[in-house]
Parts: C-alpha cells; sequence; structure tokens
C-alpha cells in the first residue's frame, strides 16, 4: 500500500505542478483561440461534422467507420459517467481560478476527462478505417485533450487516463466492426 500511496502522492505533486502553471500562463491569443476552438468541438460538433460528412463522402466503408465510432464513444460516455461519480475528483477550476479562461465546466468531477475518451473513442477507429484521415484525426484528439488542461478544467491524470480508455475502445470497436 505504501507503493501505491507514494504513485498516487507523485501524480497528485505532478498535476498540481502542471494545473497552476497552466491556469497562470498568459498564452498567446492563438494559442487561447485554438484551446477554446477545440474544446468547444470536442463539446460533439466537430465529430458530428465530421460523421455527416462520412455519411455523404465515407464510400462503402462508412456504415462500419460510423458503427464503430458510435460504439466507441457510447461506451466511453458511459465509462466517464459512472467513473466521475464514482472517484468525484473535484476539479482543478474549482480549486483555483484560471488567469485568462472562463468556461464553465459540463459537470463538477474531473476524473477522467469526458472529452478525451470521446475524442480518441472517435478518432482511434475513423482513423483505422481511413488512414488518409488518421493524422489529422489524432490530431483533433489530441488538441481537445490538451485543451482540457489549458483551459483549467482537468488535471495531466484524467487527460491521461482519458485518452488511454478512448484509444482502447476506439480499438476494440474498430475490431468488433471491421
Amino acid at each position: 500500500m505504501a507503493a501505491r500511496t507514494g504513485l498516487l502522492g507523485y501524480i497528485s505533486t505532478v498535476d498540481g505542478s502542471v494545473m497552476r502553471r497552466a491556469n497562470w500562463w498568459h498564452a498567446p491569443r492563438w494559442i487561447r483561440v485554438w484551446m477554446i476552438c477545440a474544446t468547444r468541438g470536442g463539446d460533439g460538433w466537430l465529430w458530428y461534422a465530421i460523421a455527416l460528412t462520412l455519411l455523404f463522402f465515407g464510400g462503402p466503408a462508412r456504415w462500419a467507420a460510423l458503427g464503430a465510432g458510435a460504439l466507441a464513444a457510447g461506451s466511453g460516455i458511459a465509462i466517464f459517467r459512472r467513473l466521475k461519480r464514482s472517484i468525484r475528483r473535484p476539479r482543478p477550476c474549482s480549486l483555483e481560478a484560471h488567469c485568462w479562461a472562463r468556461l464553465l465546466p459540463p459537470d463538477q468531477f474531473s476524473f477522467p476527462s469526458g472529452h478525451s475518451i470521446t475524442a480518441f473513442a472517435v478518432a482511434v477507429p475513423l482513423g483505422e478505417f481511413y488512414p488518409d484521415m488518421a493524422l489529422g484525426l489524432i490530431f483533433c484528439a489530441a488538441s481537445i485533450a490538451a485543451s482540457r488542461i489549458l483551459l483549467g478544467m482537468h488535471y495531466l491524470s484524467d487527460v491521461l487516463a482519458g485518452s488511454l480508455i478512448g484509444t482502447l475502445l476506439g480499438y476494440a470497436a474498430y475490431a468488433a466492426m471491421r
């Protein structure tokens, strides 16, 4: 148990350090705009637009790809809602004010990052079905994940855990639907 407490203590220390640096970093305007757009896209708008585009122009793989993305995202939403209610970790923005971001969080709990889970849960299977889009999809997912830290909504460990869960769900959904 001492090793676990030590590891959790280390993670908490790193999370606090990253949070304070992100909260007090006066980011250039272009980064602020990028992060706000990324987090808003991660609210679902980006994925709905991509799904609609694939529906019309996705070729024969579109139904399997959209099914895999929906399966992974739906599973991810169920998982993060359950984990957030169980773990009940307060968000960084509830503990310390952010120097420039004024967005309101979608709920009160932080672990894991639902935006990160959903972003990678959708990006991974779509990237597997459409390899030419993979780099752009992963860039979008990583931007969404980074935005959650830089906007003071999540700790680093929330985003890393969410990204890992989303990636695993994405590969599992791709394997189930290909």
